[in-house]
């Protein structure tokens, strides 16, 4: 892992365009060093390198629907019928903009 330093963090405000008193920039240096020894510490841990990522920490399953959704598709021409304005077979919209 690349040495975070002062320098480093410097560099990183200019770029992105904020400027930090000294002291913030001793304070954020003391955070890093706790999240390198909090990475070094899961390094050690059994199996860390084979556990599937996950995308959302609870098991959700898509179970909310509603029922009366009907399963098959309107026919197009049922849908056109219900617009206010239909043009070359699709549907005209207000320009948004």
């Amino acid at each position: 892992m690349k040495e975070i330093n002062k320098d480093v963090l410097v560099d990183a405000s200019n770029r992105l365009l904020f400027k930090m008193e000294d002291s913030e920039y001793e304070t954020l240096l003391s955070e890093f060093d706790v999240i390198q020894k909090q990475f070094e510490i899961m390094g050690h841990i059994e199996g860390v390198d084979e556990a599937k990522p996950m995308t959302f920490p609870y098991d959700i399953r898509i179970d909310y629907l509603r029922d009366d959704v009907p399963s098959t598709p309107l026919a197009k021409e049922d849908v056109l019928k219900n617009a206010g304005s239909v043009k070359d077979g699709q549907i005209k919209l207000p320009k948004v903009v």
